[in-house]
C-alpha cells in the first residue's frame, strides 16, 4: 500500500509540470510546459537508452580532446565530433551541447510531447536540458536529470531567479561522499533537478525517497527526472530546510544546499542562495538534523563556512554539531575576492554592465562581517549516544568514492577515543600501507620514517621506531602487549617507556586510519 501511495504522489508531481503561470527560460522569453504523463517520459527514456545516450556513450563519442574542451565550456570540438547525424550524435547535440538539430534525425514527436524540445522550420531545439548520470560505484548508467537549458558564460544572458541547474561538480562530489549502506528511507533537502535522489534510487531501489525544495519549478523538473530514470517511490514536498518533514526520521539525509554567502539585495538565485545571513543555512541544517535521524542514521552535505577574523573556523563549525558523530572536512578555502569572482562567473554576470557594482557589493558585505576567507567542504553526521567530532583540512586527492569507506573513517575516530594499550586489543594495518625511509644514501639509520596510505584518504605520517615496527608486525591476530614487549627488547628500551609512547601515538594513528 505504501509503495502504491508514493508512486501516486510521484505521478501527480509529473502531471503537475503544467505550471499555473508561465515559466521563464533564460534568454528564451516566457514559456509554458505542456501537460505531461509518466508514459510520455517513459517513451523518451526508451528513445534515449536505445540511442546509447549515456555518460559512457557520450564519452566514447566525443573522445578525450572534445570532452576536455567541453569541461571548459568550449563546444566547438564537440560539435566537430558529433556531425554524423546518428541518433546518439543528434541527441548529444540537442540535449548536451544545446544546439538546433535536424528534426528528421530522431523521433522528435516524442520529445515535443514530453515538453523537452520544440520544432520550427525542420529543426528541433531544446526546451530543457537532459543529462545522463553515471553510477557512482560503477561504470553503469544511473538515470537522467532534467534541468533548465544551461546559460553559457559570455552569452550576455543571466539565469532567472528560479533557474534549475543540472548535474555538476558539486553534485558529483556529494554523490561520491554518500555512505554505501542499505537504507529504508531517505531525505534529499534542496533536491533541485533530483540528481541525488536518482543516484540513491539506482543504488538502493528499495528505499523510499522524500525530496524537498523551496522552488516549485525544481520539484516539477525533478519529477521529470524521476520518470525518465524509472524512479517511482518518491515523495515531493515544498518548503525550506527541515520544515516539510517535522516529526519524521530518516536513515539518511543528503543535501547539496544553497550555501552561497551572498550580499543582500540585488539578484538572487534560488539554486545557490537561501536568503539567510552568512553560513546560517548550513548551521541550521547541521543543528537540526539529529532530531530527524534514526539511531545510527547519517546526514551528509556540502557546505560553505566563514573564516571570521580572530575566530578559528574549526571551532565555529564544530559548535554546530550536537548529538552526532561528525567528520567535517575543509577541501578548499577562497579569499573574498576569489569567492565573489567564482559566483559572479557562475551566474554569467561577468561582462555585464552591473558586474563591477555587484563585485564591489559582495566585497563590502564580506568585509563588514570580518570575513577573511570562505571554506568549502564536506560534513558527515551520524546519530550517536556518545558523539565524537573531528574537524580537519584535506586538500589532496583522495580515493573515490569516499562513501565506500566513510563508515570506517567514523568508526576509526570512535575507536581511537576508546583505545588503550591495557585493553588487550589486537591491531591490524590499513590495506595499501607503505613505509618510506628518508636519509642520506648509505646511512645506517634513516633520518625520518614515513607511513603512507596508498588508498582511501591517502594520508602520510612521520613516525618513530615503535610505530614503524608495529606497522611491520601487526596482522590483527596477535595481542598488542607481547608485540610491544618484543619491540622494547629489540630496541633495548624500557618496556614501560615503549608502552607509554604507544599509548600516546597510537590513538591518532588509529583515528587517521593507519591502524585498524
Amino acid at each position: 500500500m505504501r509503495q502504491h501511495a508514493q508512486q501516486g504522489r510521484c505521478r501527480e508531481a509529473v502531471q503537475r509540470v503544467v505550471p499555473p503561470a508561465h515559466r521563464r527560460v533564460a534568454g528564451q522569453g516566457l514559456r509554458e510546459l505542456p501537460h505531461l504523463t509518466v508514459a510520455d517520459l517513459r517513451r523518451v527514456r526508451d528513445l534515449l537508452l536505445d540511442a546509447g545516450y549515456t555518460v559512457a556513450g557520450v564519452r566514447e563519442l566525443l573522445g578525450p580532446v572534445a570532452g576536455a574542451a567541453l569541461a571548459r565550456d568550449e563546444i566547438v570540438p564537440a560539435l566537430r565530433a558529433t556531425g554524423g547525424g546518428s541518433p546518439l550524435e543528434t541527441l548529444t547535440r540537442l540535449f548536451w551541447l544545446q544546439v538546433p538539430v535536424d528534426a528528421s534525425a530522431i523521433p522528435v514527436d516524442a520529445l515535443v510531447a514530453a515538453g523537452l524540445a520544440e520544432t520550427s522550420g525542420g529543426e528541433a531545439r531544446p526546451r530543457l536540458r537532459v543529462e545522463p548520470l553515471e553510477a557512482v560505484d560503477s561504470d553503469g548508467h544511473a538515470g537522467y536529470v532534467v534541468s533548465d537549458v544551461k546559460v553559457r558564460p559570455g552569452s550576455g544572458t543571466v539565469p532567472a531567479a528560479d533557474h534549475v541547474v543540472g548535474a555538476g561538480g558539486a553534485s558529483g562530489n556529494l554523490a561520491r561522499l554518500v555512505v554505501h549502506r542499505p537504507v529504508d528511507n531517505v531525505l534529499d533537502i534542496g533536491t533541485g533537478c533530483g540528481v541525488q535522489a536518482v543516484h540513491l534510487a539506482s543504488r538502493d531501489p528499495g528505499a523510499h525517497i522524500t525530496v524537498t525544495d523551496v522552488n516549485r519549478r525544481a520539484l516539477d523538473l525533478a519529477a521529470m527526472s524521476f520518470a525518465l530514470s524509472g524512479v517511482d517511490d518518491v515523495e515531493p514536498l515544498k518548503g525550506p530546510l527541515l520544515e516539510p518533514v517535522q516529526g519524521r526520521r530518516f536513515d539518511l539525509i543528503v543535501s547539496n544546499p544553497p550555501f552561497v554567502v551572498a550580499p543582500p539585495g540585488g539578484r538572487h538565485f534560488t539554486y545557490r542562495e537561501s536568503g539567510l545571513p552568512g553560513d546560517d543555512f548550513c548551521r541550521r541544517l547541521v543543528a537540526g538534523a539529529p532530531e530527524h535521524l534514526n539511531d545510527g542514521g547519517y546526514c551528509q552535505l556540502l557546505a560553505n563556512w566563514l573564516h571570521i577574523d580572530g575566530v578559528p573556523w574549526e571551532d565555529r563549525v564544530a559548535s554546530w554539531v550536537d548529538g552526532c558523530d561528525a567528520w567535517i572536512v575543509q577541501r578548499d578555502v577562497q579569499d573574498p575576492a576569489e569567492y565573489a569572482e567564482l559566483w559572479l562567473r557562475d551566474s554569467c554576470e561577468a561582462g555585464t554592465p552591473e558586474y563591477r557594482a555587484r563585485y564591489d557589493a559582495w566585497l563590502d558585505h564580506l568585509d563588514r562581517h570580518g570575513v577573511t576567507g570562505i571554506g568549502f567542504g564536506w560534513i558527515t553526521l551520524r546519530r550517536a549516544a556518545h558523539p565524537t567530532v573531528r574537524v580537519e583540512e584535506l586538500r589532496h586527492a583522495v580515493e573515490e568514492p569516499v562513501g565506500a569507506y566513510v563508515r570506517d573513517v567514523l568508526d576509526g575516530f570512535v575507536r581511537a577515543e576508546k583505545f588503550s594499550t591495557a585493553c588487550g586489543r589486537k591491531l591490524g594495518v590499513a590495506p595499501g600501507l607503505v613505509q618510506e625511509q628518508i636519509g642520506p644514501p648509505g646511512a645506517e639509520d634513516p633520518e625520518r620514517i614515513v607511513l603512507r596510505q596508498t588508498a582511501r584518504l591517502r594520508r602520510a605520517a612521520g613516525v618513530g621506531t615503535v610505530e614503524a615496527a608495529l606497522a611491520g608486525v601487526c596482522d590483527g591476530e596477535l595481542p598488542l602487549d607481547p608485540l610491544l614487549d618484543a619491540i622494547a627488547q629489540l630496541t633495548g628500551t624500557d618496556p614501560a617507556q615503549v608502552r607509554a609512547h604507544a599509548e600516546t601515538v597510537l590513538p591518532e594513528l588509529i583515528a587517521d586510519g593507519f591502524f585498524t
